[in-house]
């Protein structure tokens, strides 16, 4: 099976995909040797972080809890990066396998989102053929979450190869009206993701707008079936940003965040605002996960982390 992770690896260096590998080199050599360093010196590794339970030597204090996505950042080594993470006062990491779940629980971190091979972003949900290995997967491994506390778990609507909204729609509504009945049983949620489908992006994935998503997440109607909102591919795709998740804040689940344009820092150098997102997220009451999903340009990953967490911290 292709690697599932594969296909987020979207971000643009001179007009082509580029992959979590050559995105992450570009964050800097001398950069990454320190940080792997500090896996085999504790002392120095802590020394370069606030006090656990700090960003920045403030406490968090912000109405929504935040994540990160492992992917950015995988050039990190994971015990490094969950000390670092933790450090800076989260208290979760997302889009982990299921081999690297226990990683991050000795590190005290929660698994927000946990990726279990339910398919791929190009083959999904909209596809009859994938849905036996779908619903498979997640009979595997939404129990074993529910016993390690991971409280979501991701999957894709898939590419469109041609197909119209409407066969998409009715063949996602019916693999998701298996699956809801496995997840609800665990008190685990399944989430699917809206992608944007522009040159760049997830190029021919069918699930590219929220009335796409909301048509599907709606008719399957479960409290443990709903969207990952990606703040990033939604602002691409259609704007709009705090109108559309204010009035679809029912049918999210979890959110991920990215600058606009290139997935870069969440700062001054792009077109999101993210301050007034978060509160308007918090406003609708939601309670899950917003991770950090961004690819960190300058040379000190984790301080750019570290700066989103604070940006975000409202």
């Amino acid at each position: 099976m292709a690697d599932p992770a594969a296909p987020r690896r979207e971000a643009l260096q001179g007009g082509r995909p580029l992959s979590r590998r050559d995105a992450l080199r570009a964050t800097g050599a001398a950069s990454l040797g320190l940080l792997v360093q500090g896996a085999t010196n504790p002392a120095s590794a802590r020394a370069a972080n606030p006090a656990p339970g700090t960003a920045g030597g403030a406490p968090l204090e912000g109405r929504i809890t935040q994540s990160v996505a492992r992917w950015c950042f995988e050039e990190i080594p994971l015990v490094p990066f969950c000390r670092g993470v933790a450090d800076m006062g989260l208290i979760a990491m997302d889009l982990l396998t299921v081999e690297e779940w226990p990683v991050a629980h000795d590190h005290g971190l929660t698994v927000s989102c946990g990726d279990v091979a339910a398919g791929t972003i190009e083959d999904g949900l909209n596809e009859p053929r994938n849905h036996a290995g779908i619903i498979e997967a997640f009979e595997r491994h939404i129990p074993h979450a529910a016993r390690v506390s991971v409280p979501n778990v991701i999957c894709f609507f898939g590419n469109r190869r041609g197909m119209d909204d409407g066969v998409g729609i009715e063949n996602s509504i019916r693999c998701l009206r298996e699956c809801a009945p496995i997840a609800e049983s665990e008190d685990v949620t399944i989430l699917v993701e809206a992608l944007n489908s522009k040159p760049g992006g997830h190029v021919d994935y069918i699930g590219d707008h929220m009335d796409y998503a909301l048509d599907i997440i709606r008719a399957v109607d479960s409290p443990r079936v709903k969207i990952l909102y990606d703040i990033y591919h939604m602002q691409i795709m259609e704007g709009d940003i705090i109108r559309t998740l204010t009035a679809a804040s029912p049918w999210i689940g979890h959110y991920h965040t990215g600058g606009v344009p290139g997935r870069a820092e969440i700062d001054d150098s792009q077109e999101l605002n993210y301050p007034p997102i978060v509160r308007a997220i918090a406003d609708t009451g939601f309670e899950g996960y917003m991770a950090h999903e961004f690819i960190p340009r300058s040379g000190d990953p984790l301080r750019s982390l570290r700066e989103a967490v604070e940006l975000c911290d409202v």
